[in-house]
């Protein structure tokens, strides 16, 4: 789930953020225990942190270096209203903000539910729910149906995150 926050401050052993139009809370709990059972049994695929580049350019890294396609639902991925909102405002995509605290994972089919159960009954894995398939694209592209059912390329993100200015 999307939370649009400022930049993480660390220290040796904490982590302190502070979001933007969201409640102020860590972000720093490691995801791997409630997925360290499935991840054994070969049910999880690949876990990455989406912090650096956001969704978007974790799912086109990770469908570049496999050599695979992705296809996304853009209503199923979990974005909160106000960080919709703020990203509306500021002419921002969502998809391309840095979600600290968050979890990527490619998960096979027959085992989806389990690791959703697994990841659900985790308090930071309320949230979690599953967003597209793998697809064999000679073209390694991550593709999103969006909400009025329209198809776009969700591509690398370009330069720095700019606000749209029309």
């Amino acid at each position: 789930m999307h939370e649009l926050s400022w930049p993480c401050s660390r220290n040796a052993n904490r982590c302190s953020l502070k979001p933007l139009f969201a409640p102020t809370t860590p972000r720093c709990t490691p995801w791997w225990p409630p997925c360290c059972k499935r991840r054994t049994e070969g049910a999880v695929r690949t876990l990455r942190d989406p912090t650096r580049g956001g969704l978007a350019t974790t799912l086109n890294e990770i469908a570049q270096q496999s050599g695979v396609g992705m296809h996304l639902q853009e209503a199923t991925i979990p974005v909160l209203p106000q960080v919709a909102g703020a990203c509306e405002m500021l002419g921002l995509d969502p998809l391309y903000i840095a979600n600290e605290g968050k979890l990527v994972a490619i998960v096979a089919p027959e085992s989806l539910d389990a690791v959703l159960a697994a990841m659900r009954a985790h308090p930071l894995g309320q949230h979690a729910a599953p967003i597209g398939l793998v697809t064999e694209d000679p073209h390694h592209f991550v593709q999103m149906t969006t909400r009025f059912g329209g198809r776009r390329v969700v591509d690398w993100l370009s330069g720095e995150p700019l606000p749209r200015i029309c």
